[in-house]
């Protein structure tokens, strides 16, 4: 009657040893490191840099605990182990002098951190410490507003231009277009001109309002999106200064940062592990933006370098292809860019495919028209910074896609398409809310958090074994295996844990226990009845699965709204307190069963179970 398959007893033990792998990482200790990424967005950090890294602490007579490379997306970044924090202090000073000749315009950065003693085996099956969110681990946040008039600015910039160009184009004569914070006043002299201006930028800027005003020979025409248009172009904005931040940061190497959106026109950041201020600031305004130019072709090929810079150039010493004086006036800016990706010419040779916006295929239509042969280049800028990418010659007239020849390497075409992609802010942004949590104060939140849990889990089993004896510390063993799962699960996740991811841990407890007591009580009532204590049993767990169920889906469906709508802590809480539901329903009902079968499955005369006492009411 009480008796498990073999099978089943096989999933409790693959349960309890995947439980005890992913688990275990946890108990390992961190060692102070340092984390060597890219400074700039056109320098890799590759595997040769962990060989320089070794060299550089080996003069210095510095010994490490390990030397790790890891690649990070596009990014590389390599990571240096040490025994103690006076070591860690000291490689740091060494490393940024050896890696960064130039110390005003470094190539690489040097950044603190802590690296895992898990061993190698562990690692080799994803078996990773818990990730500790900003309030446990410590970090930097930062709640940031987009300035979305900018956005709206932008846009009616690009349509402004536009127009321009089709009314020129069209040869439709206006008095002067100007453009304020809303919108664009054309001016006319007569109302057959206004009236064909007027269908065809109706027939182009499917999201412009118009409007017709004045009299006489003063005619006005008006132009101002259309509002979902404008809230559109809003919402785009701001998602676009989240996926380049999320590039740039990425890029980085900052480990695990949280970029979301909050509100309409409001982005978080967090960039755990970070505690200087000032850094993050950087590495949050490290949004590089591209331009195409020209090259001054009033200078000689091969003299960039040596002639007069003329009024209206630049000249350009860092890059590919370099000195060469380009013109300050750019083509177009990277904002015109629609696409980026690596691919091949007709010689098979690494190329970069780029598709441009409307807008950017007529600037780059009218820029080259009759300059094949000569040369133009596209440069990034970080900083204020310029630096050259490539300087490729025009080979024919180019519209809204063509291709840069040349690159050399696969490698160099899908660097070069990566930082095309990336673009630039859509919006300027301000920080309105910055927030540092050391390290010391998330050791003690860390700390905090475990005692509660701890003290929470004796208390508990002290109370079952005392009132349900024997059925007591089969459900402490129940709990214990829910415990075991719960914190497997988040290492094998790699989900930010916070202090309410915490909370949610130990509400997983009392509802896992919760259940073993609906058991217990469900037992004791078939016993009351006169049942035979191995008939009691199957009773007991059979129908008290039904309320079980009941319960658990109904706070599982809350959890899963909490995970839909909220956001930040909130989402955290509700990440723990979905998977703690489905946990304790399997180690409170399954592993339980298990257990009780294991015991008492086998004894066909039994008379007698150890649940505590079992009152029955008087006749």
């Amino acid at each position: 009657m009480n008796r498990y398959p073999a099978w089943k007893y096989v999933l409790i033990v693959i349960a309890l040893a995947f439980g005890t792998l992913y688990t275990l990482p946890n108990f390992y200790n961190s060692s102070p490191a340092l984390q060597i990424n890219s400074a700039k967005s056109t320098v890799k950090v590759d595997s040769g840099m962990q060989t320089r890294v070794e060299e550089a602490l080996k003069s210095a007579n510095l010994s490490e605990t390990g030397i790790f490379y890891a690649q990070n997306g596009a990014q590389g970044s390599v990571k240096a182990r040490f025994a103690d924090p006076d070591t860690q202090f000291k490689a740091k000073e060494v490393l940024e002098k050896n890696l960064n000749p130039d110390q005003t315009d470094p190539a690489y950065s040097v950044t603190f951190n802590s690296m895992s003693n898990t061993p190698a085996w562990l690692q080799s099956i994803h078996a990773l410490p818990m990730f500790l969110g900003l309030d446990l681990r410590g970090g930097v946040h930062f709640l940031m507003q987009v300035d979305t008039n900018g956005v709206l600015t932008k846009r009616l910039q690009g349509m402004q231009a536009s127009i321009r160009t089709s009314l020129r184009d069209k040869d439709i004569r206006h008095s002067g277009i100007e453009r304020n914070a809303e919108q664009i006043t054309i001016k006319f002299t007569d109302a057959a001109t206004r009236t064909k201006a007027k269908d065809l930028i109706a027939d182009q800027q499917r999201d412009a309002d118009l409007l017709e005003t004045g009299t006489g020979n003063d005619l006005l025409l008006t132009i101002s999106l259309k509002p979902a248009a404008l809230q559109q172009a809003k919402a785009d904005g701001v998602k676009q200064n989240i996926s380049t931040l999320s590039k740039r940061i990425n890029e980085l190497g900052v480990s695990e940062p949280i970029i979301q959106q909050q509100g309409a026109d409001r982005i978080v950041v967090q960039l755990p592990g970070v505690v200087d201020v000032a850094r993050a600031k950087d590495i949050i305004g490290r949004t590089a933006t591209l331009e195409v130019r020209m090259r001054d072709e009033s200078i000689l090929e091969g003299t960039d370098g040596t002639a007069a810079v003329p009024y209206g150039s630049e000249l350009f010493k860092v890059g590919k292809n370099v000195p060469v004086i380009l013109l300050k006036d750019p083509v177009l800016t990277g904002e015109y860019i629609s696409g980026a990706s690596a691919s091949f010419d007709q010689h098979q040779q690494p190329a970069v495919s780029i598709d441009l916006n409307g807008d950017g295929g007529r600037k780059m239509r009218e820029a080259t028209r009759g300059k094949i042969g000569k040369r133009m280049a596209i440069v990034l800028f970080e900083k204020g910074k310029g630096e050259v990418l490539t300087v490729p010659t025009i080979q024919a007239e180019l519209g809204s896609s063509f291709q840069i020849t040349g690159m050399g390497s696969t490698e160099a075409a899908s660097d070069l398409a990566l930082l095309l992609r990336a673009g630039a802010l859509a919006a300027p942004m301000t920080i309105i809310e910055e927030r540092v949590i050391g390290p010391q104060l998330g050791a003690e939140n860390v700390k905090q958090g475990l005692n509660s849990t701890m003290y929470g889990f004796i208390a508990i089993s002290v109370f079952m074994i005392l009132y349900y004896m024997l059925f007591g510390g089969f459900s402490v063993m129940a709990l214990s295996f829910n415990l075991l799962l719960l914190v497997a699960l988040l290492s094998l996740m790699q989900a930010a844990l916070t202090l309410p991811g915490m909370a949610a841990i130990a509400l997983a407890l009392g509802m896992a226990i919760d259940s073993n007591v609906l058991i217990n009580e469900r037992i004791r009532e078939e016993l009351r009845a006169g049942n035979s204590p191995q008939a009691a049993i199957a009773a007991g767990f059979d129908r008290a699965w039904a309320t079980i169920l009941d319960s658990n889906v109904t706070t599982f469906i809350v959890g899963l709204a909490l995970l839909v709508f909220g956001s930040g802590a909130i989402r955290g809480f509700a990440v723990v307190h979905c998977l703690g539901i489905l946990t304790s329903m399997f180690s409170s009902v399954f592993v339980s069963r298990g257990v009780v079968n294991l015991w008492y499955g086998r004894k066909r005369k039994l008379t007698t179970i150890a649940i505590g006492q079992i009152w029955k009411p008087a006749n």
